[in-house]
Parts: structure tokens; C-alpha cells; sequence
């Protein structure tokens, strides 16, 4: 039986204030931040604005980056992420795959810094490069501890 052919995934940095958005290559072994998308007043406005982000790039599923506490618990935003991602879910018909993302923030302004980055022009990369490693743990980890919705 031959491997299933790779396939792109939308990774995502789901914020309060804005939402960085990642995807995949077509082989699905590496990350490329795209955008950061400003939130609206109407969470229906970011998932249609998601939605069709998924499909200009024609991918397989959705990695959401689930903002746990260093002890592993699940934080009150870990829940707004669940509920916003289950929404995107259904909107976009889409596999919803939740990664850890404890610390990517951190690592994402560490890679800018080190990338020559002036810290104030962080702000507006920060969170696609946090939605790259989200999506580059679930594809270097496909599977492992990675948990699709409702699990």
C-alpha cells in the first residue's frame, strides 16, 4: 500500500488581538510564516477570513496552537482557543490539530532578535513566526501528542 501523498496544513497563533497564520510547504516538511491577520470585533470575520486563507492555499488541516500552563494544564485562553478553533472546524470542514505551544512566543522573538530585527518591528512578525513553530512541531512530531479536536 503506498504512503499517503504529504499535504499542506494552516498553522495558527490564535491571539486576543491577532491571529499569525503559518503554512506548510506542498511536502509538508517545512513551515513558512505568511501573515498576521488583525482580530476583528466579530470572531465570524476572522474565520471566514481563515477559511479562505485555507483554501488559497488548498490544505489538508488546521494546527492550532493551544496556550497551556508550563504545568501542562490548560489555561482559560487554551479554552477561547478550543471554541474558536472548533468554529473554524466546522466552517471549513477542515481537521482541526491542536499543538502545544508553550514558549513559541518566546522563541519567536529570540529568532528575530538573533535575525537582526529591531525590537519594535517585532510586533508585527512575532506571532507568524510563533504560528511557523507551532506548525513545525506538529509537522516534525506528526502525530505525537499532537490532539485533533474533540479528543
Amino acid at each position: 500500500m503506498p504512503d499517503a501523498p504529504p499535504a499542506r496544513y494552516l498553522g495558527l497563533d490564535v491571539g486576543t488581538r491577532r491571529v499569525g497564520v503559518a503554512v506548510s510547504d506542498e511536502l509538508g516538511l517545512t513551515a513558512q510564516p505568511v501573515l498576521t491577520l488583525g482580530r476583528k470585533s466579530n470572531p465570524r470575520d476572522d474565520l471566514r477570513s481563515l477559511a479562505r486563507l485555507a483554501r488559497r492555499f488548498g490544505v489538508a488541516g488546521i494546527v492550532v496552537g493551544l496556550p497551556l500552563y508550563l504545568s501542562g494544564e490548560e489555561s482559560p485562553q487554551a479554552r477561547k482557543t478550543r471554541a474558536f478553533a472548533g468554529e473554524l472546524g466546522k466552517l471549513t470542514g477542515l481537521p482541526i490539530y491542536f499543538e502545544d505551544e508553550r514558549l513559541t512566543s518566546r522563541e519567536a522573538h529570540g529568532i528575530l532578535y538573533k535575525s537582526g530585527r529591531k525590537r519594535q518591528a517585532h510586533r508585527r512578525v512575532v506571532d507568524q513566526v510563533a504560528a511557523a513553530l507551532i506548525l513545525q512541531g506538529f509537522l516534525e512530531g506528526r502525530g505525537k501528542g499532537t490532539q485533533r479536536a474533540g479528543t
